[in-house]
């Protein structure tokens, strides 16, 4: 099932699931539209490509906001090829954020700024996926 749209009222109940003062590590799986999809267009954004819509009109933005909560982009990579997965699930792109704790991931997703901007990385994306993770004992 392609899922691409954030349901601020879902991350809240997520959220209170999670440990309140421990850093949070956001997964994300990216597949991008060859083309951003921005529908009717009525703020009259540009053509571009998926990816561009992520990387030069999403992107900035989000990762700025990250940082000024403390977070940082700590892993990014373009995928080669899936060894165990669906056949049909093909990721283009993988980002793993760290976020200071729950509180910082749900401050990005309220600011207008963000909120903003998040037209860019729905029209981008054909297919996404975003796991919270939390660091474990590194003695796996």
């Amino acid at each position: 099932m392609r899922t691409v749209e954030a349901d601020l009222e879902s991350w809240r109940a997520l959220l209170d699931g999670l440990p309140a003062e421990t850093p949070i590590f956001m997964l994300n799986l990216l597949k991008f539209r060859d083309v951003a999809d921005y529908g009717d267009n009525p703020q009259g954004f540009g053509a571009c490509s998926g990816h561009d819509a992520y990387f030069a009109r999403y992107a900035p933005v989000a990762t700025k906001r990250v940082q000024e909560l403390g977070g940082e982009v700590v892993w990014a990579g373009e995928a080669l090829a899936s060894f165990i997965a669906p056949p049909e699930e093909e990721w283009d792109t993988m980002l793993l954020v760290r976020y200071p704790d729950k509180a910082a991931f749900l401050a990005l997703a309220e600011t207008p700024e963000y909120q903003d901007v998040m037209v860019h990385r729905t029209a981008a994306l054909l297919d996404s996926r975003l796991i919270a993770h939390k660091q474990a004992n590194p003695a796996l």
